[in-house]
């Protein structure tokens, strides 16, 4: 049942001081492109159903929903293996436009309670409802059941004082469901948590820490600021900080783009340089067009080109750049073809990162392309 909740008359009045904690909630729709095209097409209810990929069993899923998930399915897997797994897979072609035109609806449920949102994709964003009177739990709730009356579809929610917390709760009910660590459990909740469910903590991290005695965040905690220091640099500070459930980010709206980036998985691996060459421009022509139309007053500092081998291994070839000529990405494209030792490509991917807004005015305006 609803919890009938007016957003705006929740509000805290002008001048009325905030002491509470920060509530932030985490919103991750469950299986969304897989979600919509199995409203769009109710015929497909209960079989596994995944998106992404191309006739022949080419390219890798973008998402697959629960029924194809028991069969071992899962996103970014080779279309070709998901379909060894679960032989009776539906898998149907992305459809952008149509996947976007959702995101705008619920963002727009979302505005209704708050301007502090941050998108982190087309499916997940933080929400800040700090302002609101009304329990973080209720309001969660609330979003939700909007969700799924006005969009067929369904969310779930992580509910806590922070962002690194938020998220991990999000996935702890899934799918159609929530969850709130309140700020007297913190220190609980961390005690047994994974490391690997820290934010920035991969395979490698993973491993690292491992060997240093420390699979959960409680045995993180047993090291010295000075010995992660050591260790992970830098980063080494964010694990200590982490480990805690300590993340002082706020929900930023309108989030900063860091890269852009064009990929290709071909039918056919290709077998010589010369081919990968011809393909490269063809994938140029689409960032040209990207950063013409989307991203023309933005700057860049890298440029970048991924090779996935036919073995599935992978390598990605960047270097600085003050100007990205055709040559540039030419030169990075046989670095990274070299690095393959003779094997034939799968993939070729390229793009560029961004230097940081803030940076834009003091810089000097760098040509895309000559």
């Amino acid at each position: 049942m609803s919890v009938a909740l007016s957003p705006i008359q929740g509000k805290m009045q002008p001048g009325e001081a905030n002491h509470q904690p920060a509530k932030i909630v985490h919103i991750d729709m469950d299986c969304f492109y897989a979600a919509i095209e199995i409203r769009e097409q109710p015929k497909l209810s209960g079989k596994p159903v995944a998106v992404g990929g191309r006739p022949g069993g080419r390219g890798v899923l973008t998402t697959c929903n629960y029924e194809a998930r028991e069969f071992g399915c899962r996103s970014a897997m080779p279309a070709f293996k998901a379909l060894e797994l679960c032989p009776g897979l539906v898998i149907l072609p992305v459809r952008h436009e149509l996947y976007r035109a959702e995101a705008m609806r619920i963002r727009g449920i979302f505005s209704e309670f708050t301007p502090l949102v941050e998108p982190l994709s087309l499916d997940e964003a933080y929400l800040d409802l700090s302002i609101l009177n009304s329990s973080g739990a209720s309001l969660a709730r609330e979003i939700r059941f909007r969700i799924k009356k006005e969009t067929g579809l369904t969310g779930s929610a992580g509910i806590a004082p922070n962002k690194l917390l938020a998220k991990i709760a999000s996935d702890w009910n899934k799918p159609d469901g929530q969850f709130e660590i309140l700020p007297d459990q913190v220190s609980c909740f961390m005690e047994t948590l994974p490391v690997k469910r820290i934010w920035g903590v991969g395979k490698k991290t993973g491993a690292r820490l491992a060997a240093l005695g420390a699979t959960t965040c409680g045995q993180l905690q047993e090291l010295s600021l000075a010995q992660l220091h050591t260790e992970f640099g830098q980063f080494g500070g964010d694990l200590y900080r982490l480990c805690r459930g300590i993340d002082q980010r706020k929900v930023t709206p309108n989030r900063e783009r860091k890269s852009l980036s064009v990929e290709r998985t071909f039918r056919a691996d290709l077998a010589g340089l010369d081919e990968g060459e011809l393909e490269l421009e063809k994938l140029l022509g689409e960032l040209r067009h990207e950063l013409s139309a989307k991203h023309a007053k933005r700057k860049v500092r890298v440029a970048f080109v991924k090779v996935k081998f036919t073995d599935f291994q992978q390598t990605t070839a960047e270097c600085g750049a003050m100007e990205l000529s055709d040559s540039i990405f030419t030169d990075l494209l046989e670095e990274g073809w070299r690095r393959g030792g003779g094997k034939s490509v799968r993939l070729l991917g390229v793009g560029v990162r961004f230097r940081p807004q803030a940076e834009n005015g003091s810089r000097q305006q760098l040509e895309l392309f000559d």
